[in-house]
């Protein structure tokens, strides 16, 4: 709603200009002033125009508000110095905002473009891990945010089931008799065994040599006790891998397995393709050096195996058939293999997948690395999450029982890691801290607790939802900043598909929820001689925290 504000503006302002003889190719920019008493949007179109029409910016900007038409949501336009100020007509504007607002807020209509979105697709051998978190978070929001925006999105998980690592976990099981845990969750019982391989392969580097033997038997896939022995160790993994991303809210539509795009031949066939640009020597590779990249990229390796890179093409060419739009979550230290990936499905006609980059999560906690079996664990990261809101339910005394606080904890614990991660944009590294995260001022908590508030004020009152109100009075500056920022969802919704940034939707949410606990501490509700217009802005307020939330992949508890 907010932006078909802007949008009437700016046709005002195109009509003003043509009413005045005056030709403005450019973007006419609105921003939002600083200070309230001058508006509610502005611009400086006055400057832009200067130089062309040799005026001073305050005479262009008085000539251009004498001649605007003011659309119905506006009251009034004055010129401050070169600034020309809008102001919306906010008794017409919270009639309009409030009986919109309903449970489908912020949906846009459908699109025809279909994105396929891998993000995670972390190696089955062993626990997700804290360098895991930016990722799976990012991916699983950035699904959500684009399926409301319209797009059809299938997020897919790339088993990586064809890797050194999983050979390695094999090769233990079978040499020294290596078994899993039964008491353990699936995924951690791998990764102790994979801890327990590399150990004695730091004693012994000769086992490398039964490594690629394992490795080469495996792609040559005549060895049918030794596929069932990697697909057993793989779907292990992922079956404890998949109650880790449950418990983080995040579901996949589908996990592909790497060594699929071998046995049905898309390697070879990509590589035909490839076949003018390569160069065999020892090994089959791609020299990029033509086009300004320092490293090939190998194809194929000299005792003919192929390589991650070989299958990965593979796989994006398998997406370049099913979707029109491939989108990848990738740390920044992939930069150059996704650059060597793109230019190599360009040359293979096929299409280079758009990458969102982020920057990883820093804790004090050190280093986390799988192979030396040094690591924080997804699961151990949420159960501590979970036990830092559990303290801090108990410490503020909310009058909940016992249960609504085990309930509580686990809703805010696992709400505070994905708010406080998607709440940065991906360029920006994290540095993790639990008081931050869990903060009721500042963190997700504190968008959690508002919006429990709108629900236990509504079931306090004799609240209709489907009667429509009319405001009929002169609103306070508190409840013109919650109408505002109110109407500014579906805006953000679109800015946020539209450049893959899910922080701006997460910093409009803690946005949203200020300007709602504004409201509600200094505005009385029920008794009120306004009661159903602000039940009415209470609502709507509760919906729009809700779909924020959910977007974000965070739960919203009625009652905190």
């Amino acid at each position: 709603m907010y932006s078909k504000l802007k949008t009437e503006i700016n046709e005002s302002i195109k009509e003003a200009l043509t009413k005045l003889r005056i030709k403005y190719d450019d973007e006419i920019i609105l921003e939002e002033p600083p200070n309230p008493s001058m508006g509610d949007m502005s611009t400086n179109i006055a400057f832009s125009l200067a130089s062309k029409l040799k005026k001073s910016p305050v005479e262009i900007a008085q000539e251009i508000k004498e001649n605007i038409k003011l659309p119905l949501y506006f009251e009034k336009v004055e010129t401050k110095g070169p600034y020309i100020n809008f102001y919306i007509n906010y008794t017409l504007f919270t009639t309009k905002v409030v009986n919109y607002i309903d449970k489908n807020y912020g949906e846009l209509p459908e699109k025809d473009e279909r994105i396929l979105l891998e993000h995670t697709s972390a190696n089955p051998n062993g626990p997700l891990h804290v360098g895991h978190l930016r990722n799976a978070i990012l991916g699983d929001s950035l699904k959500r945010i684009l399926q409301h925006a319209g797009y059809k999105v299938e997020a897919q998980y790339y088993v990586n089931d064809m890797g050194r690592q999983i050979a390695i976990i094999v090769w233990g099981m079978d040499k020294f008799n290596y078994t899993v845990v039964d008491d353990k969750k699936a995924d951690h019982a791998i990764g102790e065994v994979y801890y327990k391989c590399n150990q004695q392969l730091e004693a012994n580097p000769e086992y490398n040599q039964e490594i690629d033997d394992i490795l080469r038997k495996y792609e040559e896939g005549t060895d049918a006790a030794l596929i069932d022995a990697f697909q057993g160790v793989v779907e292990y993994c992922i079956d404890g891998i998949k109650e880790t991303l449950k418990d983080l809210n995040i579901k996949m539509n589908l996990f592909k397995w790497e060594s699929t795009f071998l046995r049905n031949g898309s390697v070879d066939d990509v590589l035909e393709k490839l076949q003018p640009f390569t160069i065999q020597k020892d090994i089959l590779y791609l020299p990029l050096e033509r086009y300004n990249v320092d490293k090939e990229l190998v194809l194929r390796r000299s005792n003919g195996t192929s390589l991650y890179a070989t299958r990965d093409l593979a796989y994006h060419q398998y997406k370049t058939k099913n979707s029109d739009i491939s989108l990848d979550i990738l740390g920044a230290d992939h930069k150059l293999a996704a650059k060597q990936l793109g230019l190599a499905l360009e040359l293979s006609n096929n299409r280079a997948p758009e990458v969102v980059f982020y920057e990883f999560i820093d804790l004090p906690e050190g280093s986390m690395s799988t192979r030396k079996g040094v690591f924080i664990s997804v699961d151990e990261f949420i159960e501590q999450s979970v036990e830092h809101a559990k303290e801090e339910l108990i410490r503020r005394d909310l009058d909940l029982t016992e249960k609504q606080i085990e309930e509580v904890s686990k809703i805010v614990g696992v709400g505070s890691i994905r708010f406080y991660i998607n709440q940065i944009s991906p360029e920006k590294p994290i540095t993790f801290k639990w008081e931050e995260a869990l903060s009721f001022e500042r963190g997700c908590a504190s968008i959690q607790y508002a919006h429990a508030r709108a629900c236990k004020l509504l079931a306090k009152s004799d609240y209709n939802e489907f009667e429509e109100v009319r405001c009929d009075y002169e609103l306070d500056d508190e409840e013109k900043d919650l109408i505002k920022t109110l109407s500014q969802f579906t805006e953000v919704i679109c800015q946020s598909a539209q450049e893959r940034r899910v922080h701006h939707l997460a910093q409009y949410t803690l946005s949203l929820s200020k300007a709602f606990n504004k409201f509600y501490k200094s505005k009385q509700v029920i008794g009120s001689e306004h009661e159903k217009l602000r039940l009415k802005l209470v609502d709507a307020s509760r919906i729009t925290l809700k779909n924020s939330l959910k977007l974000l992949g965070i739960k919203s508890p009625e009652f905190m």
